[in-house]
């Protein structure tokens, strides 16, 4: 008996297609991207225009539109793509980034300068979509949280030295330079020279950079003296001078920063943006009040922060600003009431430890973690678990364009009106963050 064969349908991928497609058709109405562009178009970008040298009428070769790279960061940190590299391979492949460069060519090199030489528009752009959101009601400053979150550094731990390895490293690298320089005057040789050039530029930014760690190791040994270690010990990084390194949330020590985020409790809006070099919370309340009394034109009433950040120079300082509402540290006697003012407490301080006896403030306090943890988690989620630039002007880039890809999908949440588009099913997986 013959047995019968399946007549079954395979896949045959070296068939030719044709079809004919723009890129309008590729995204739904709605999509998340559609909301990125439509908040990009709607900023007053002139800063970002100002550096831009090819002109109508001009020679050279016309720049690409801030519109697109802001509009590629702001869809990449929602996607949690942080590498200049990583987009720029997306930009192939990815229908939504193909959408936004609209054809446009554009490489790594192009995103990366951007994201690190915006930094006054990016923290302009903070504060318009701040004022925005103020004014459509969204943004109350009723009660702010402030958090920090220690995030990884790009230097790595092998990269630390003392101060005698790092004198011993410049001296080295001083004298490369010299001898290149010298070499690339000497060469007649075009091509040769060439390759010189660029061996002298890369010794010049190795001693630029031991430069900066020898000029940061000051700041470390005082740090460690506080800490009522050794001063000696002090070490500083080769490749990015202002990282540290900070115990993280594992137990484990490693080079990092220590963004730090406030945001509004009713919107978790986030208001105000900073980057610490120290791994402590210690001193960084009052000037995060000030920061976001400028952006925001109006004082909070209420600040929320938790037990780092109440030293009681700075809630003397804060509290001629706003109330502060933190934890009080618990005495050693534990007959004593915490709430209780002391001998030596100023009347802010007194105030403070009276009030966060009372029922109201542990109600209050509360929403501190719904706000800051939250407002932090979502941060992490969208990838933010170690920065890919070197430098504290870039690490604020970075977290500017955190906070500023935050806040369009709290207004696309509360306050779509403000984009003027739909909002379709695309985009509703980050609506709530």
């Amino acid at each position: 008996m013959t047995k019968t064969r399946a007549r079954v349908l395979l896949p045959n991928r070296g068939q030719m297609e044709f079809r004919a497609s723009d890129l309008e058709s590729l995204l739904p109405e709605g999509h998340r991207a559609r909301l990125v562009w439509a908040y990009v178009e709607r900023q007053d970008l002139s800063r970002f225009y100002a550096g831009i040298r090819a002109v109508d009428g001009g020679v050279g070769r016309s720049a690409i539109a801030p519109e697109i790279l802001l509009a590629l960061w702001l869809y990449a940190t929602l996607d949690g793509v942080g590498s200049a590299r990583a987009v720029s391979r997306l930009l192939e492949s990815h229908d939504a980034y193909r959408w936004l460069c609209g054809g446009v060519q554009v490489n790594h090199h192009t995103l990366s300068d951007f994201r690190k030489d915006q930094g006054e528009g990016l923290d302009e752009l903070l504060s318009v979509s701040i004022a925005s959101l103020m004014a459509a009601g969204v943004v109350k400053l009723k009660q702010v949280a402030q958090d920090g979150m220690r995030v990884r550094a790009s230097a790595g731990a092998g990269s630390f030295r003392r101060k005698e390895k790092l004198e011993g490293y410049l001296e080295a690298a001083r004298a490369a330079v010299a001898r290149l320089k010298a070499e690339v005057e000497a060469d007649p040789a075009q091509a040769e020279r060439a390759r010189e050039a660029a061996r002298l530029r890369a010794a010049k930014e190795r001693e630029a950079r031991l430069e900066k760690a020898l000029a940061r190791l000051p700041e470390i040994e005082a740090i460690k003296q506080r800490q009522g270690k050794n001063p000696d010990q002090a070490r500083a990084s080769m490749t990015d001078a202002e990282a540290t390194v900070m115990k993280m949330g594992d137990g484990g020590f490693r080079p990092a920063y220590n963004p730090q985020l406030a945001s509004d409790a009713d919107s978790l809006v986030i208001v105000g943006v900073e980057v610490a070099t120290v791994g402590s919370d210690q001193g960084q309340m009052v000037p995060m009040i000030e920061q976001v009394t400028a952006r925001c034109g109006r004082l909070p009433e209420a600040w929320l922060v938790d037990g780092g950040y109440v030293g009681h120079e700075q809630i003397e300082q804060a509290s001629q600003s706003t109330v502060v509402y933190g934890p009080v540290p618990q005495p050693k006697n534990k007959a004593v009431d915490p709430h209780q003012a002391k001998a030596g407490d100023s009347e802010a301080v007194a105030a403070w430890r009276q009030r966060m006896g009372t029922d109201e403030a542990k109600v209050i306090y509360k929403r501190r973690a719904a706000t800051a943890e939250c407002v932090n988690a979502h941060s992490r989620n969208r990838g933010l678990q170690q920065f890919r630039v070197r430098g504290l002007a870039k690490v604020k880039c970075v977290m500017l364009i955190f906070a500023l890809a935050h806040n369009l999908m709290r207004m696309v949440s509360l306050a779509p009106e403000l984009l003027g588009v739909g909002i379709g099913a695309s985009a509703v997986p980050g609506i709530g963050v």
